[in-house]
């Protein structure tokens, strides 16, 4: 019988905070942070998939999925605001040392945590969460760099291409070898909390904001640099957002890193959940012995 996976809300720093979780709380923590444009959903099939083993939880961030999606008047969608909401949830609910899965934007957040308290990441598991620019793949990023360096109709106008059905299915199907592994529900799901009234309004800041996480970049190498944490990229190979040279570059850092591509893209775990899980149980049992 799988896991039981509970659905849950705190609240954190006075916002309504939805997270899934699962398996015995005594087990060694596995925080899961999602990318955009979904949410903890992402992780639906990899939690009850690791929670024999592991205490699992996976947040919605600040503005996705089902967590609270206040007025950008009453709340800064900035990365450090995201960071600050975890680290309060984590902080709540007793998680003192954890291992991370990390993907896309929930990578900028994972760093954050991890350069606030090193001593608390256990691993990492990175799956297409970028930390080093070589990962970047052009021209995917040149309009989200231009509009962040100059806001204004002319660079907007892409961003908000960005947050269209069309782009959001690309995300999933894209460098997919078997696009029928990968199910609708996922751009369906993700793109009717995307057209929530406000909303666009909310992304568009994440993105003007995105250039800090590359500031932070050298801190984050670094934090690896001196940490030697252990950490697995599992990565889609075949992704136009964050390639494999991303992947690679953590190498650089951490010579025993363990790199694995696969032949897919953005989100891997919708045609690649077999294998990615086999390689976090393998990974996570040794390294956390």
């Amino acid at each position: 019988m799988a896991p039981a996976v509970h659905h849950r809300t705190a609240t954190v720093n006075g916002q309504e905070v939805f997270y899934r979780e699962a398996g015995d709380p005594q087990a060694p923590a596995v925080v899961l942070l999602h990318g955009f444009p979904t949410s903890s959903h992402m992780f639906r099939h990899l939690i009850p998939a690791l929670a024999d083993r592991y205490h699992v939880i996976a947040p919605d961030h600040i503005g996705f999925g089902q967590s609270a999606m206040p007025d950008p008047k009453d709340f800064p969608y900035t990365f450090e605001a995201l960071t600050d909401v975890t680290h309060g949830l984590l902080k709540q609910l007793g998680v003192d040392r954890f291992a991370m899965y990390v993907q896309d934007y929930g990578a900028p957040i994972g760093w954050r945590l991890a350069l606030r308290d090193p001593d608390r990441i256990t691993a990492i598991v990175t799956q297409n969460g970028n930390a080093y620019e070589e990962g970047f793949v052009q021209p995917f990023w040149d309009g989200v760099f231009a509009y962040a360096k100059a806001p204004g109709p002319d660079t907007e106008a892409p961003m908000r291409g960005a947050l269209t059905a069309e782009v959001t299915r690309w995300q999933y199907v894209n460098g997919v070898a078997d696009p029928t592994l990968v199910s609708p529900d996922n751009w369906v799901h993700d793109q009717a909390l995307l057209d929530r009234p406000g909303n666009d309004e909310i992304q568009l800041r994440l993105f003007r904001d995105y250039p800090t996480n590359v500031d932070l970049y050298p801190q984050v190498h670094q934090y690896f640099r001196d940490s030697q944490v252990p950490l697995l990229a599992v990565w889609g190979a075949n992704d136009e957002i964050f390639g494999p040279a991303g992947a690679g570059a953590f190498g650089r850092d951490l010579p025993d890193a363990e790199i694995h591509l696969l032949p897919s893209g953005h989100f891997a775990l919708e045609s690649h959940l077999d294998t990615i899980t086999e390689r976090i149980r393998d990974f996570l049992g040794r390294v956390l012995a």
